[in-house]
């Protein structure tokens, strides 16, 4: 064993978390834990993960669902399509009737991708695949001084072959989770305490005075601003929803009618606006009140800013479109975005209706 593997292995011993994935070989489970941290911090996924377990034990159970639900029990997480893709991948995998075995059958999974398929294969089955992953990408970048940037195809292949070279062979899932873990607590993106790291005497970026600047990446992510206007309309007992559909953020989550315009309107513009007009032209408006303004969501490549109105209507109207006619006290079954869940709590308040 290698210096860098026997010091990693030594203070994941001393310093791992205790997390219910760890405790299993299950490569259903694993699986799960491994889609839902993909984009997931531990501290918010452990209960994601817990309650998606308990309602669909193994993988037969996670088919026979329907989307909805599964899009239910995903809600707040965020990146929809890996729930989709867990659905699909799911069903994928009841038809052939055991979970694949092989590295090549699991990276062919939809959503899985060289890393979750390099989890799955060494903590599941031992077989000494390489995990590379954000945590990885940094310990090696620091420890090795590597500055190629992560984010090209060379600086890709490059950590990949890094990574596979100091894996050790004979413990890979053990090796796996001490490198990651010690990426998440110890050799953390900003400010880590490198005067209490164990490989601080042989870090290439402590001794050059890099470690705030590494790893690189070469490419800046372009985040556009979107400008949305939400109306909750109260119908008596009812109201509507609409269900995203493929192409854009949320797909198949249900929301608000929306209207998207290219600025922030003043409360004043709204009612004015040709879609405003078109959406409620079948409808007798009672009262239109706003409830929350420029509420501020911050997605990977977008910000939101959202105003959310409430329209109460005549009994009988119906909003132009493609909405769907629900009981209020069912609104809990719909999975919606965390942007809309925030509305709920607002206009669902006693003292709001």
């Amino acid at each position: 064993m290698n210096r860098f593997g026997e010091t990693l292995i030594h203070w994941y011993e001393e310093n791992k978390r205790d997390l219910p994935w760890r405790d299993t070989k299950d490569p259903y489970k694993i699986w799960i834990s491994e889609i839902i941290l993909q984009q997931t911090r531990v501290v918010q996924g452990y209960d994601y993960y817990c309650r998606f377990i308990r309602r669909f034990p193994d993988v037969f159970a996670l088919a026979a669902a329907g989307e909805d639900e599964v899009m239910k029990y995903w809600q707040g997480l965020g990146y929809y399509s890996r729930a989709r893709n867990l659905h699909e991948a799911a069903r994928s995998i009841a038809a052939r009737g055991t979970f694949p075995d092989t590295y090549e059958e699991v990276r062919k999974l939809k959503g899985v991708g060289d890393y979750t398929a390099a989890a799955i294969c060494s903590f599941a089955y031992g077989m000494p695949c390489a995990v590379v992953d954000g945590n990885v990408y940094r310990v090696l970048s620091r420890w090795l001084g590597v500055e190629e940037p992560i984010d090209t195809t060379q600086g890709k292949k490059l950590y990949a072959a890094l990574a596979g070279e100091l894996l050790e062979k004979s413990v890979p899932a053990l090796y796996n989770q001490a490198i990651m873990d010690f990426g998440a607590l110890q050799c953390v993106p900003s400010s880590p305490s490198c005067m209490f790291c164990p490989l601080a005497d042989s870090c290439m970026a402590l001794q050059k005075g890099l470690v705030d600047v590494l790893p690189r990446k070469q490419h800046k992510t372009k985040v556009s601003n979107r400008y949305f206007l939400y109306f909750y309309i109260d119908a008596g007992g009812d109201t509507f929803l609409h269900k995203r559909e493929a192409g854009d953020i949320w797909h198949n989550l249900y929301e608000f009618p929306l209207i998207e315009t290219g600025r922030a309107m003043e409360e004043e513009e709204v009612c004015v606006l040709p879609a405003y007009r078109q959406l409620f032209a079948e409808c007798e408006i009672l009262s239109v009140r706003l409830v929350a303004k420029q509420v501020k969501h911050v997605l990977s490549h977008r910000v939101i800013y959202a105003d959310c109105y409430v329209v109460r209507i005549a009994p009988g109207g119906m909003p132009q479109g493609a909405f769907q006619c629900v009981p209020v006290g069912d609104l809990h079954k719909f999975a919606v975005p965390r942007l809309i869940s925030r509305f709920f709590s607002v206009i669902l308040k006693p003292n709001n209706q």
